[in-house]
């Protein structure tokens, strides 16, 4: 068994948290085919998860209660740390990989774009301005607050920009896929990557 194959086997994660208003379970596997099993309570939201499964070929499962009665607030912020910390237990030491991923995904009137870096040093940078009204029960608001608990528990440098759009699904769907798309390349395995892809010989 050679050293890629190895790395890929176990690059998966389980991680669990529960608070007085949520109750998130998510389980990854990086290394996956884009197989989800998600359900949170809330429709757009599983919709954008599913996207993002397919489109960054990871295999995932994201289960969630949520105090919804209030709003989608607490529960998709929490998906959002659940799914950083995942994604950070996934990767490991991060030896082998890319490191950087940059995509740009049009979406009919729509053009997004995700740039990151798994450097550890957690930042978002959130160039959309979205329309604060409601897909379903999702608040379109949560979208920036999503993608920020993703980045500050995954040690994830990332930046989001939306150059153009009108229809708000579309917009925010841009931005998952591209994010997706982005992960996929940076979290990929390079047998020319040795070690880490950093100087300093941490990440």
């Amino acid at each position: 068994m050679n050293k890629s194959t190895e790395t890929k086997k176990t690059r998966c994660a389980e991680i669990k948290r529960k608070t007085a208003e949520t109750q998130i379970s998510v389980k990854l596997t990086l290394d996956g085919e884009g197989i989800c099993d998600i359900a949170t309570g809330i429709g757009f939201l599983d919709h954008m998860l599913t996207l993002l499964a397919k489109h960054s070929f990871m295999d995932l499962t994201v289960k969630a209660k949520g105090d919804l009665e209030v709003d989608s607030h607490h529960t998709v912020e929490d998906i959002g740390i659940v799914l950083g910390e995942a994604l950070r237990e996934a990767l490991g030491d991060k030896a082998g990989i890319h490191r950087y991923g940059n995509c740009f995904i049009p979406m009919d009137e729509t053009l997004a774009q995700a740039c990151l870096d798994f450097s550890g040093r957690p930042f978002l940078v959130f160039g959309a301005e979205i329309p604060k009204i409601k897909l379903g029960n999702y608040d379109t608001e949560m979208t920036e607050e999503f993608f920020r608990a993703v980045a500050m528990h995954c040690g994830l440098t990332l930046h989001i920009r939306v150059l153009y759009g009108s229809n708000v699904h579309h917009i925010i769907e841009a931005i998952f896929k591209a994010f997706a798309r982005a992960v996929a390349q940076a979290a990929a395995v390079d047998p020319r990557v040795k070690g880490v892809m950093s100087s300093k010989g941490v990440l």
